[in-house]
């Protein structure tokens, strides 16, 4: 009996435990769900002092990536020895960029989602600009034989800018007529991760070059040391600045500045030091010598800028139209959308919205199509895309107001307006530059790469579509650019578009990876298209109704109204059913 009794004690203690484990257990998850969700959601305004500081975050979190754009640019463009026209496309750039910010989060995607220039589009525009009939004169690559201010050194480079304004306009139509038609939902079924991997890979991996050949200016400039230093090891570590508030009056508050702006405090520290070592004579002041691009006196365009500048469209002339590059560009732009769509999808789950339904998604790729066809109007030389970099800032601020990222636009908006600010980037050494090239074309290498998670690796048939498609892209242009007599139709025109194409190294590995994917034998399963299309809904964190997609200022209510809008694409339509609007009510009163 003694034991009967001690064996049911036993027992009721277990039983305890076990219940007390559970509920450990549940408040746990419950407690690490609460982490992951936004603190302010896709509609909400934080405070005003809040909404300053995260939209400056923002631009800093852009800078970087839009920067690199115009530098990249001015060695085709025959301008690595005009630093003011390099500040102009610059201040060009950012300027697009805000207007494209603000374009997209209010009739765009309408998730809080940043818009700048996109390497994806980098990228053939290098491999245009190096083709034998763009390539730039001789007596430009020597600054002694330069003068910017005469009529024939700007014959040169408004000749190539011109034209590849025109040719990123007539490509951007593709880009607008695929996203309002709705067809980027039925070409999205045959693109999977073996496609998106190798194409962002090589945007990255193709631009090896220009990284090589900035940072070889002079290797001991530490900006790749102190990118990596701030970026992985510093990242966690709180730095206590001064703050006020009306409660706690004077008082130091914490930032994690080391994990907000690696690269921005990377170039500021290697900048200053070459700023030290100019004055103090360290660096060379013969420019034949090696070291003397790490000067931070080489260039007068900061004095020469004016204060106050307003970009216009046809600023450098009237657009011209190339084949080869608008085809090219073509294949950049299709990239560029692969990359976006993905990037909505990780804005919603880390907005605590809804996956976005397609008519978002649609007009999303339209309205980019849009400021593609802006940015070439302007003359920034690039279009315009989803900035993956601010999308992962949301998941550490957990502020996913759009409303901040308004602002964001706002600032860089008005930075585009100030002459001098584009100027100032003009003056960052050339090794400076290519530390952070390597870094930031590294990323997204591994970045294009990490797609590869949603498939099965061990599969051999995965293996090698990727396999060969990364490789197939790394020889055939090498070997083209290496033997361009061999293309030779007899067609001028044909031979240009078939030098571009084959010399683009995201064109070679996505055309691979997408016939060999779609052609060889597997399952969805295995080729991670089945990853892609389930959607979890305990990972999504949702916030939001869908109604966070609809069009501003009544607009969808008004088209409501309508039922001929069902029909189009890009239109949210909600019809006249009361039942749908109790069940949204519910939905509301439940979150």
């Amino acid at each position: 009996m003694a034991s009967e009794r001690e064996s049911r004690e036993l027992d009721t203690i277990a039983c305890d435990v076990s219940t007390r484990y559970k509920s450990n257990e549940g408040r746990s998850a419950a407690a690490e769900e609460d982490t992951n969700k936004p603190l302010y959601g896709v509609t909400d305004v934080p405070p005003w002092y809040l909404c300053i500081i995260l939209a400056f975050q923002h631009y800093l979190t852009a800078f970087g990536a839009i920067v690199a754009i115009p530098l990249i640019l001015s060695e085709g463009l025959c301008l690595q020895h005009d630093r003011l026209t390099q500040g102009s496309l610059i201040n060009s750039i950012f300027f697009v960029s805000g207007l494209c910010t603000l374009l997209q989060v209010t009739f765009g995607i309408r998730l809080p989602i940043l818009q700048g220039g996109t390497f994806a589009v980098v990228t053939p525009t290098v491999a245009i600009l190096s083709t034998p009939e763009w390539k730039c004169p001789a007596w430009t690559q020597n600054a002694s034989l330069v003068n910017t201010s005469s009529p024939e050194f700007k014959d040169v480079w408004t000749t190539r800018l011109t034209a590849l304004q025109g040719s990123i306009m007539v490509a951007s139509v593709f880009q607008i007529l695929l996203g309002f038609s709705g067809l980027i939902g039925f070409l999205m079924r045959f693109i999977g991760p073996l496609t998106i991997a190798p194409t962002i890979a090589l945007i990255g991996l193709s631009l090896y070059d220009a990284a090589g050949a900035k940072a070889g200016t002079h290797w001991g400039i530490a900006t790749i040391v102190l990118i990596i230093l701030f970026s992985q090891y510093l990242k966690r570590i709180a730095v206590p600045i001064p703050a006020y508030s009306s409660t706690k009056k004077l008082h130091t508050s914490k930032l994690y500045i080391f994990q907000m702006m690696p690269i921005l405090l990377g170039i500021l520290v290697s900048w200053f030091i070459c700023y030290i070592l100019t004055i103090s004579d360290v660096l060379p002041s013969n420019p034949s010598q090696y070291g003397y691009l790490a000067r931070t006196d080489v260039s007068n365009a900061i004095r020469d800028a004016s204060w106050f500048t307003v970009p216009y469209p046809g600023q450098w002339g009237v657009p011209t139209v190339n084949l080869a590059a608008v085809l090219g560009l073509t294949a950049g732009i299709m990239c560029s959308i692969l990359e976006s769509v993905g990037d909505y999808y990780a804005c919603a789950r880390l907005s605590g919205a809804p996956p976005p339904p397609s008519h978002a998604i649609s007009r999303g790729i339209g309205v980019e199509g849009l400021g593609s066809l802006i940015a070439g109007a302007f003359g920034t030389g690039n279009g315009t895309t989803s900035f993956s970099e601010n999308v992962a800032a949301l998941g550490i601020t957990k502020v996913a107001s759009r409303a901040v990222i308004l602002l964001s636009g706002v600032f860089m908006v008005l930075m585009g307006m100030l002459g001098k600010f584009g100027a100032i980037f003009t003056t960052i050494p050339a090794p400076v530059i290519g530390g952070m090239f390597l870094v930031m074309f590294g990323v997204i290498g591994a970045a294009g790469i990490s797609n590869l998670q949603a498939t099965d690796m061990h599969s051999s048939r995965n293996i090698f579509v990727f396999g060969f498609s990364m490789f197939s892209a790394l020889v055939i242009p090498n070997w083209i650019q290496k033997n361009p007599q061999f293309l030779n139709t007899g067609v001028k025109e044909v031979d240009q578009v078939l030098h571009v194409l084959l010399t683009t190294n995201m064109f070679i590995g996505g055309f691979f990876g997408f016939l060999l994917d779609n052609t060889a034998p597997g399952t969805k399963r295995e080729r991670g298209l089945f990853a892609w299309s389930k959607v979890d809904p305990e990972d999504s964190n949702t916030l939001e109704s869908e109604e966070v997609y609809d069009l501003p200022f009544g607009i969808t209510a008004f088209l409501s109204s309508y039922s001929w809008v069902r029909y189009i694409p890009f239109c949210p339509w909600r019809g006249h059913s009361s039942q749908h609007k109790s069940e949204d009510n519910k939905q509301k009163l439940i979150i």
